[in-house]
């Protein structure tokens, strides 16, 4: 096991899922740090950083419906970078509908999940991501 985790990027405007998530990992005991991004400009500031040298996450935890420019813009802009498309993204939302579930593939998303409600199914998803995600999952280097 690497000592410094490559961290995990939650890009969601909702105080209330942030908090969620972040209870939810930290009872999981994940070892990669959580970054937090509270729109999609948030999120896209990460871009120059990365290619200046930062670490880039393990995996990004997208809410699609973003203030300022939503989740769907956000998987364009990081699947058309040569050397940000291969980290993973999830898209983590409440929404059902077929066209954002295929948009969101089109776009190149890696997983589609609907956000859950309540904190215990919080904690399934916490632990399939840390599990898949930050353990079983190999990144290209």
């Amino acid at each position: 096991m690497m000592n410094s985790c490559p961290p995990i990027l939650l890009v969601e405007d909702n105080p209330l899922d942030v908090d969620l998530t972040l209870r939810a990992f930290q009872r999981c005991k994940l070892d990669n740090p959580i970054l937090v991004a509270r729109d999609g400009e948030e999120a896209l500031a990460w871009v120059p950083r990365w290619e200046s040298g930062e670490t880039q996450p393990a995996v990004i935890l997208l809410d699609l419906k973003l203030p300022k420019v939503d989740g769907l813009a956000v998987l364009r802009t990081l699947k058309a970078h040569a050397e940000l498309r291969r980290i993973p993204v999830v898209a983590l939302t409440t929404s059902r509908e077929n066209r954002d579930i295929q948009a969101a593939y089109d776009l190149g998303a890696n997983s589609y999940i609907v956000k859950p409600v309540g904190f215990d199914n919080f904690m399934d998803v916490a632990q399939q991501v840390e599990l898949y995600w930050c353990v079983l999952n190999e990144l290209s280097q």
